[in-house]
């Protein structure tokens, strides 16, 4: 902390006197030249503004470089454009815009150049996090399910973990404020970690991304953006709280943003508490009740030549672990077993800005203290307040503490002609220790380090990114219990490395169809559990053991996406084909250790095949109507003879009727949308899995938000599962006990902004 707090001292005091350089125009239409209020925003700075009703607009102090400066207004075509600032000039533009049915685009920061979606070669999935609430979300890994290609493994509602086209666990990376999440996600009853408070967006990269993050990338990227700061020189507050029906649960978070010309800052806080879930055949499951406290804070230093931010996480979450029904009771007091985590993140990212280049440095250090406390004999059913039990300590029984610092350096080069192009080094240390009585998985440090180079080529209607990357990864644990023991863990000191290349395109075919072709290679290094296990791992009722022979797993992944929009309807096509060697799996070995089955880490070649197709209708001059329907399909199998993966979700068609309303007097952003998602029967299963039914889910919702003065008010209400359906997800972790899944579930919600 001291480290990063001088270094950010030691910026601030490099700044120069630069001269300053502004921009300022006129946004017009250029159907009739009426003005335009449009949005202006510079991406690389996080800094914009939103022109007047004549529609005139002015930004000041704008650094030396080349920047992206992108118009959007709802009902026209985004305008993205380069302009170079130097010298402390004031640049003045005259901007015509075209009117579009089509929404606006918005920038894409996962990927490394800040595109707009329709100028990047890799298709990146957007949405923002208040969509995901319309829709009634309890949480943050339940509201990702809405997007095409990504579901989640889930404990009940309180925990779940992402699914990007059939991958997870390590095989999927989590990056929050810019910084890769490490909280032990290699289990699968251990949660995304992360509240929604806070959250802007979220981005989803669907296949290999290790060019771009490195190891543990192979399946994809969950990228989740941090709220902006508020504009220059003014001052924000909102509030707002939900309430949930079968949980009979509340959210509530309030946040404050303050900016002067240089100087932001930002705070927000959120608590969440839910009771045990109702599922559709009216049990409550016993225990899936869970809370969370959250605080996230940011400052921000915006000069001519220099921004540094620095953010900060904190996160508790405590969350009972449900195993059978049992106790029918609302009371929100954990049982036995439950976890209790704290995760800490905190990211320093300095952009400095020379006349035609600029550098990147980002550190981040998380930490992750997971407790997990288990049955007593007598004690299952007996109430559990803040980690004591009858006003008596209470120690966990498995206690890992995990530390996490990383650097991403990256340098972006002078443009040359029409190639950008990007440099950079990233790398983390890692430690793992254990505090608790049982060892899940030994005392270790890893140390990951990569260097990456990548360069895009953009035209009017032709793009091109290419880059290659080379990564190593060395991995040292020490033994843990003693020699000798059954459950002895022998120590690991292993070396991984690989290369990988990625090389796509984009191309406008004709009018309004655009095709995109990527090929790329990724690779993950196997986790510390599948190499060293070697007891019970209580959350998955299983005896595991890991082999400390295990290789990279290596793949290679080709997608090919087709788009084609207009200003009456969007339809578009997504496939991919996943060759993955040296895949890592568990298997049955048929012996049973301690009343649990034994399960081995083994290797063998897979393949993952499938995509997403769908298309919305929004006819114009009905541009308030919206008619989506999306379809989403994966198969997972092992090329050696055939079988099924495990946790591979369920073919999916989701249908959405949606009615925008336009502004009427004090009334704002109203809408209303009925939708259903349609799960069919998953049959093909690994060897340990059973087959699951498949379920309809009828969802509804509707919101407007009403200005009074300088005050707006937003009320929402959505209900989820309407008709109440017995149902089980093929990935509820809840399934091999016959647990249903969560019932009809309404969603009351306020916000209020001043």
């Amino acid at each position: 902390m001291k480290i990063i707090f001088s270094l950010f001292l030691s910026i601030l005091a490099m700044l120069g006197a630069s001269a300053q350089n502004s921009i300022s125009g006129t946004i017009n239409s250029v159907t009739d030249g009426s003005p335009v209020v449009a949005t202006v925003y510079l991406p690389q700075l996080e800094k914009g503004t939103v022109a007047s009703v004549d529609g005139t607009f002015t930004i000041n102090t704008i650094p030396n470089g080349l920047y992206t400066i992108v118009f959007s207004s709802l009902g026209y075509r985004t305008i993205s454009e380069k302009i170079q600032f130097s010298g402390g000039q004031t640049i003045s533009k005259t901007i015509l815009m075209e009117e579009s049915a089509v929404e606006m685009e918005e920038i894409i920061i996962s990927t490394p150049f800040h595109k707009l979606q329709r100028d990047n070669v890799m298709k990146v999935e957007r949405i923002n996090t208040d969509a995901l609430s319309a829709n009634g979300s309890v949480t943050l890994a339940d509201g990702i399910t809405n997007i095409a290609g990504v579901n989640t493994i889930s404990t009940g509602v309180g925990i779940g973990k992402p699914v990007i086209r059939g991958l997870s666990s390590n095989r999927v990376l989590t990056y929050s404020q810019g910084v890769r999440l490490e909280n032990q996600q290699f289990g699968d009853e251990h949660g995304l970690g992360v509240n929604e408070a806070g959250i802007e967006s979220v981005e989803v990269i669907k296949g290999p991304a290790s060019l771009l993050y490195g190891s543990d990338a192979l399946g994809g990227v969950l990228y989740l953006n941090p709220e902006n700061f508020a504009a220059s020189n003014s001052t924000e507050a909102d509030a707002n709280s939900s309430y949930f029906t079968n949980t009979e649960g509340f959210v509530n978070n309030i946040g404050v943003r303050t900016s002067l010309e240089k100087f932001k800052f930002l705070i927000r806080g959120a608590y969440v508490t839910h009771s045990d879930y109702e599922a559709g055949n009216g049990q409550l499951v016993t225990n899936s009740r869970f809370n969370e406290s959250d605080i996230k804070t940011g400052l921000q230093y915006q000069g001519t030549t220099v921004k540094s931010t620095l953010r900060y996480n904190y996160n508790r979450a405590n969350i009972g672990i449900p195993e059978e029904i049992g106790v029918q009771s609302n009371d929100k007091s954990l049982l036995f077993p439950f976890q209790e985590i704290d995760n800490h993140i905190l990211s320093f990212e300095n952009n400095i800005y020379f006349k035609n280049s600029s550098l990147d440095i980002k550190a981040g250090y998380t930490f992750n203290d997971r407790r997990e406390f288990e049955d007593e004999e007598g004690e299952e059913e007996r109430p559990i307040l803040k980690g004591l039990l009858a006003d008596e300590e209470i120690a966990p029984a498995l206690r890992l503490k995990l530390e996490t610092l990383s650097y991403d350096v990256k340098y972006n080069l002078p443009k040359l002609g029409s190639f950008e192009t990007i440099v950079g080094v990233q790398g983390l240390f890692q430690t793992n220790e254990n505090f608790g009585e049982e060892i899940l998985i030994p005392n270790a440090t890893m140390t990951d380090f990569g260097v990456l180079a990548t360069t895009h080529y953009h035209k009017e209607t032709f793009d091109l990114q290419a880059g290659l990357r080379y990564d190593t990864r060395t991995l040292e644990s020490v033994p843990a219990r003693d020699m000798g023991d059954p459950d002895f863990i022998n120590a690991v000191n292993r070396d991984f490395n690989s290369v990988n290349a990625a090389i796509g395109a984009k191309v406008d075919l004709v009018k309004n169809l655009t095709a995109r072709l990527n090929l790329a290679s990724g690779f993950r290094a196997p986790n510390l559990a599948e190499l060293t296990s070697n007891g019970v791992h209580e959350g998955t009722n299983r005896y595991e053991i890991g082999n400390p022979d295990l290789d990279n797993e290596q793949n290679f992944q080709t997608d090919l996406a087709l788009e084609f929009r207009n200003e009456h309807f969007e339809i578009f096509g997504n496939g991919f084909f996943n060759k993955v060697n040296n895949y890592i799996f568990i298997t049955p070995t048929g012996e049973v250790i301690d009343e649990n089955n034994v399960f081995d880490y083994i290797q063998d070649d897979a393949q993952l095949y499938g995509g997403e197709f769908g298309f919305h209708l929004h006819p114009h001059p009905l541009d308030w109507l919206h008619l989506e329907s999306s379809f989403e399909t994966v198969v997972g199998e092992l090329t050696s003879n055939d079988s099924s993966l495990p946790l591979i979700p369920a073919n999916t068609l989701r249908n959405t009727f949606r009615i925008e309303f336009d502004d009427y007097k004090k009334l704002q952003e109203s809408y209303f949308f009925v939708g259903l998602v349609s799960t069919f029967d998953q049959n093909n299963i690994s060897e340990f899995e059973t087959p699951t039914e498949g379920y309809n889910l009828l969802n509804v919702g509707i919101g407007t938000t009403i200005t009074l003065k300088t005050i707006n008010l937003g009320l929402r209400v959505s209900g989820s599962n309407l008709t109440d359906e017995t149902y089980v997800s093929h990935l509820s972790r809840l399934k091999p006990d016959g647990v249903s899944n969560i019932g009809r579930n309404l969603n009351f919600k306020a916000t209020v902004t001043f």
